[in-house]
């Protein structure tokens, strides 16, 4: 595979025609998000129809994991939080699906504030100098009542993955994913609170824009945690959709510093997805060792999608981009099947 293409120098995400100016990754985003240049079909004002917009938080800590997005997807809004327990091996899911996203307020870039508030569910993500915060109230929430209010450490020298794949002559995806944001907070749901701790709690961000063919399939890849040295270490893997000659979204995160990781096979069983999944090239040797699994099936006619999420602990050795043998021992993450048709 060919070297791929670093982008350093801010600009524009798509030119005049609303192709993408620059495929490649960053470290950083400095390209800016003109969605408005977006022209894949002949009458302009249908383009948001089509245009995928989400941010999605999620922070992995000792006994499960909480995940929150608020989205966009065209002609329709959603809101939705997860929370599971690792030990029970129980999920508590629950939508709310707004049409045409009335009242979903997302940003042009991936520093700024989020925000939904409807009759049951108020959420509001913000993102300020060296921090960002999620507060989540959500009544009526898997029966119950859910309250989030989590911080999430994010300094400027935090380096992200950031990439930028055409898909086809028009469509495009734009995504920034940070790993191991240390978080501090709680989550009460119903009668349990759990606290949130800096030094046991890593938070992720995944912050996706783009217009994609109406059947997608992806697989991602993420974990956030420490090595045995105490160094905070993230990984961020995945295929399945446009062109990646420029760059794929394959990276290692180690101590703020992100570490290209191009070429990677994956290898896994999608009629027996518990079974290890294996993730390989000539600097990565991963072994992920699937222990629950979240599926979330959505059927709105025009919008339907079905994710296997599975939450396991990877293991193995990763290359750095200095030659140094990286060792994975049991860090907790997830992987995930996804095909959607939107």
């Amino acid at each position: 595979m060919t070297a791929e293409h670093e982008i350093t120098e801010p600009g524009p995400l798509l030119d005049a025609t609303g192709a993408v100016r620059e495929p490649g990754w960053a470290r950083h985003p400095v390209l800016d998000c003109n969605l408005e240049n977006a022209h894949f079909y002949r009458i302009r004002a249908a383009q948001p129809l089509r245009t995928k917009r989400w941010d999605y938080y999620g922070v992995t800590h000792p006994d499960g994991f909480f995940s929150a997005t608020i989205a966009d997807l065209g002609y329709a809004g959603q809101v939705f939080v997860y929370i599971i327990d690792f030990a029970t091996g129980t999920c508590h899911e629950d939508t709310v699906t707004i049409p045409f996203g009335r009242g979903v307020v997302l940003p042009r870039g991936s520093d700024g504030d989020s925000g939904y508030h409807g009759k049951r569910v108020r959420a509001s993500f913000r993102a300020a100098a060296g921090h960002r915060r999620v507060e989540v109230d959500w009544r009526g929430f898997a029966g119950s009542r859910l309250c989030a209010d989590i911080r999430f450490e994010a300094p400027t020298a935090h380096e992200s993955t950031v990439v930028v794949i055409p898909i086809g002559e028009r469509r495009f995806y734009y995504n920034r994913k940070i790993n191991c944001m240390p978080a501090t907070g709680k989550i009460d749901f119903g009668d349990v609170t759990i606290p949130l701790d800096s030094a046991t709690s890593l938070g992720t961000l995944d912050w996706g824009r783009g217009v994609w063919p109406y059947r997608s399939f992806w697989v991602w890849a993420s974990a956030s945690g420490y090595l045995g040295d105490g160094r905070r270490a993230g990984l961020n893997l995945g295929f399945g959709f446009g062109d990646t000659s420029a760059a794929t979204e394959n990276t290692m995160l180690v101590g703020g510093t992100i570490h290209k990781l191009p070429g990677i096979e994956f290898r896994y069983e999608p009629t027996d997805l518990m079974s290890p999944w294996r993730m390989t090239s000539d600097r990565v040797d991963l072994e992920f060792t699937p222990f629950l699994e979240r599926i979330a099936k959505t059927n709105l006619l025009l919008i339907r999608s079905e994710v296997h999420q599975m939450f396991g602990r990877y293991a193995g050795t990763v290359i750095d981009d200095a030659g140094e043998s990286v060792q994975f021992d049991g860090m907790v993450g997830w992987a995930e099947e996804h095909h959607a048709r939107w």
